[in-house]
């Protein structure tokens, strides 16, 4: 019998992609007319803008430019989540500017309420999946290395030390939040267990 070669990837669909299917073709639209962002709409159209805003918060953009450059070079992938294009950095600024932020706000709750009615028990929060047959807490750690500024360091510590410090962030899966974050100097290792 031959070993079939897995592929790690759950899907052939980009993560965005992925989210984006989960919000309703006609919700966007349909907002869009209610808050008045319909008629504010230039050549970036109102979908096009609801992904480059979920772009900008799943690949953590530091700014527009970022996220302008980002889309434009994958201007393909982009256009088959339901035709969307990629914005000029001015005309990312602009929307950002003049749309309304309610939009977004009911777009949340109008997700929120498609799911719920798909599936019931993930407004319980009893989706199940693969973490469900879990009794302990799961713990994610994340750790995030904080570059420092060089001005704030004297001269000599500077060269012989690295200039940073890593924050500790650890959440509990079930629920119970996120605990006091650890700082540590940069230079220590992360322990593996």
């Amino acid at each position: 019998m031959k070993n079939k070669k897995r592929n790690p990837a759950g899907s052939k669909f980009t993560a965005l992609k992925q989210i984006c299917n989960f919000i309703p073709g006609h919700l966007v639209p349909k907002l869009a007319r209610e808050t008045g962002a319909a008629g504010k709409a230039r050549d970036f159209s109102n979908w096009s803008h609801v992904v480059a805003r979920l772009h900008a918060q799943v690949a953590h953009s530091i700014g527009l430019n970022d996220v302008s450059d980002c889309l434009q070079l994958n201007r393909e992938a982009l256009a088959e989540i339901r035709g969307a294009t990629p914005p000029s950095r001015n005309g990312l600024s602009h929307a950002n500017k003049v749309r309304p932020a309610d939009m977004a706000e009911k777009l949340f709750w109008g997700v929120l309420e498609s799911l719920g009615q798909t599936s019931p028990a993930f407004l319980q929060g009893k989706a199940g999946g693969r973490a469900h047959r879990f009794k302990v807490p799961i713990h994610v750690v994340d750790t995030t290395v904080i570059e420092l500024v060089a001005n704030a360091m004297d001269w000599a510590k500077h060269r012989r030390r690295k200039a940073a410090a890593k924050t500790h962030m650890r959440h509990n899966r079930h629920g119970q939040g996120t605990r006091q974050p650890a700082r540590t100097r940069a230079l220590r290792r992360d322990q593996r267990g």
